[in-house]
């Protein structure tokens, strides 16, 4: 008898959705990484996607995107040592409803 997490994987290839697996993991492994990391965030920011080796997050406000920065190397080191996670070397913050791509 299989478990149903080893099933998932092959599942989810089969209908065309591993990537959307791989990023729901992801995003879930660095919700518990801030956790332990950075409590202060935790609840009030996402992963929204990887650009290259750069994980995008969103903030809620900018005291949250401020602890994010601050951690930003720890939380790198442990998303790119987790299973689950991807080899990054940086996290960019963008406040919610702003883009990410518009800095400033």
């Amino acid at each position: 008898m299989s478990r149903i997490g080893d099933l998932i994987p092959d599942a989810a290839a089969r209908l065309g959705l591993a990537d959307e697996l791989r990023r729901a993991r992801a995003v879930a492994t660095f919700d518990a990484i801030v956790a332990e990391r950075a409590p202060a965030a935790h609840g009030a920011c996402r992963a929204l996607r990887i650009e290259g080796s750069v994980l995008v997050v969103e903030a809620d406000a900018p005291i949250v995107a401020q602890e994010l920065t601050l951690h930003a190397r720890q939380l790198a080191e442990a998303f790119r040592a987790a299973p689950a996670g991807a080899p990054i070397t940086e996290i960019r913050v963008t406040p919610r409803g702003r883009p990410a791509s518009s800095r400033g």
